[in-house]
């Protein structure tokens, strides 16, 4: 038997008033016997959290053993779900995000591995080192590519005591994750160690392939998974990272939990690359956290296009001066979707430098957006050079965006600018190509395939950036007359 992962000393007990006869409790059926609870705690939350528990304790038990870092994760987490509860509209970060997809399913954790039958329809078709995940278990890899001293897999196989010590100062060492980062931290069947060490330069990207299994849509339960990536770049090293989620079936309801870390070190540099195109029916919700060394570089270019429900929770953190950010976003809303990034990126010393691109599209009367962004200039981040725009296209009556970009400046010798846009096509872009003889269908395709485009453009790989077009080219394909009207 697995002993709880909730610490005694955080713990009460309550009583079910009627303990023979089990409850329904948001989707769960709550347990006929105690559980244990704080007087803070929200009951859907921890029911939440027990079950993964229940699910761990499974996986667990047909796997020969359990890192210490990974167990490490697990009770940090733990102890800090207790004074969390569900969001909902009044709290001020999802005031525009409505949640009730997962809150009001029945939410089963994937606690088993996958097995052949659920690999239909998966494949790894990439020309780069690879591995593919599914609901976060490794299940294939290809990485023949990378150079020595590099290392890909799973937490559980490290056998080098130097990266050891650097996955345990740093599995758990992020401080600022909320509630999905935390269950996330308690329901990860295992952690996926990218390691490079100082002064290695990878020359190919390393694909991480993610896919989900779901239930029927017709059916009112939520797959639920937790995949955890943590990636190690040591003092000038450089790293291109292709992530990509994916759904094998597109009629498939689940609820995607994904959390990546990145630690780059003094001048390293890493390329981060970002797709999600989950199934119409499904709920994704990421979490992104990156941690910046001195003269080092973190790019990020994030496609959006897939997921009922999808938010990123994106934080950055520059901890050393002449550093570099730069973060390219483009948020694609074909049908009753929601497409969510809240990011926030602090500068804490001098001469530091953030770009910041959003760029969304709402093609559906039900369609929405929303951007808050959040980029806060400390005392002692003097000569900062920091730029925010966030530009969006509503291209049916009806269809929503929420935007905020937000500086917070206490320095005060900096160089920092923001702004948002939102409208239809120009009238005058489309007379330009009406006068030229175009028609006007063609003419609203090409403006709005080029608004995307200026974000695909800066995917370094071209046959990502190719497939990643004709992906973004045929949703707009799929909307009513080629583009909305």
């Amino acid at each position: 038997m697995m002993t709880s992962i909730f610490p005694s000393s955080y713990c009460l007990k309550l009583l079910s008033p009627f303990p023979s006869k089990p409850r329904t409790l948001g989707g769960f059926q709550a347990r006929p016997f105690p559980i244990p609870r704080v007087a803070t705690s929200d009951p859907f939350v921890l029911q939440i959290a027990e079950t993964l528990e229940d699910s761990i304790a499974t996986l667990s038990s047909s796997s020969s053993s359990s890192s210490p870092a990974l167990q490490k994760l697990r009770d940090t987490s733990a102890e800090s779900v207790l004074s969390m509860s569900w969001p909902s509209r009044r709290d001020e970060p999802f005031r525009f995000t409505d949640t009730s997809l997962i809150r009001y399913s029945q939410i089963h954790p994937v606690n088993v591995p996958p097995l052949s039958d659920d690999l239909i329809g998966i494949s790894s078709d990439t020309q780069f080192p690879n591995l593919v995940i599914v609901d976060g278990c490794i299940i294939a890899s290809e990485l023949s590519e990378l150079p020595d001293g590099v290392y890909v897999g799973s937490i559980s196989n490290i056998s080098s005591e130097t990266i050891m010590e650097s996955v345990l100062e740093f599995v758990s060492g992020f401080h600022v994750g909320d509630l999905f980062w935390t269950l996330n931290g308690i329901g990860a069947p295992d952690v996926t160690v990218v390691f490079v060490p100082a002064g290695c330069r990878v020359e190919n990207p390393l694909h991480l392939m993610f896919y989900s299994r779901g239930s029927d849509s017709e059916s009112n339960q939520l797959l639920f998974s937790n995949p955890r990536i943590l990636v190690l770049v040591e003092k000038g090293g450089e790293l291109g990272i292709i992530e990509e989620y994916s759904s094998a079936d597109g009629d498939k309801r689940y609820w995607a939990n994904p959390v990546i870390e990145f630690v780059v070190g003094e001048g390293a540099k890493v390329h981060h690359s970002y797709i999600q195109k989950q199934a119409a029916a499904a709920a994704h919700i990421k979490s992104t956290f990156v941690r910046q060394e001195s003269n080092s570089s973190y790019k990020l270019v994030e496609i959006s296009t897939g997921a009922k429900l999808s938010r990123h929770n994106l934080h950055v953190q520059q901890v050393g001066p002449d550093t570099v950010t730069e973060l390219s976003t483009l948020h694609l809303s074909i049908s009753d979707q929601t497409q969510d990034l809240h990011s926030s990126l602090v500068l804490d010393h001098p001469r530091g430098r953030s770009r910041q691109l959003h760029k969304c599209i709402v093609a559906h009367s039900s369609g929405q957006g929303v951007f808050d962004g959040n980029v806060k200039v400390n005392r002692y981040a003097q000569q900062t050079d920091a730029g925010q725009l966030t530009r969006s296209l509503l291209l049916e009556p009806r269809a929503t965006v929420n935007v905020k970009p937000n500086l917070q400046i206490i320095a005060d010798d900096v160089k920092c600018s923001h702004g948002a846009a939102i409208s239809d096509l120009e009238k005058g872009q489309l007379f330009y190509f009406l006068a030229r003889g175009i028609d006007l269908k063609t003419a609203r395709k090409a403006l709005v395939f080029s608004f995307g485009a200026e974000v695909i453009e800066h995917l370094p790989y071209s046959s990502l950036r190719e497939k990643v077009e004709n992906h973004f080219q045929g949703l707009l394909e799929s909307t009513p007359q080629g583009v909305a009207q």
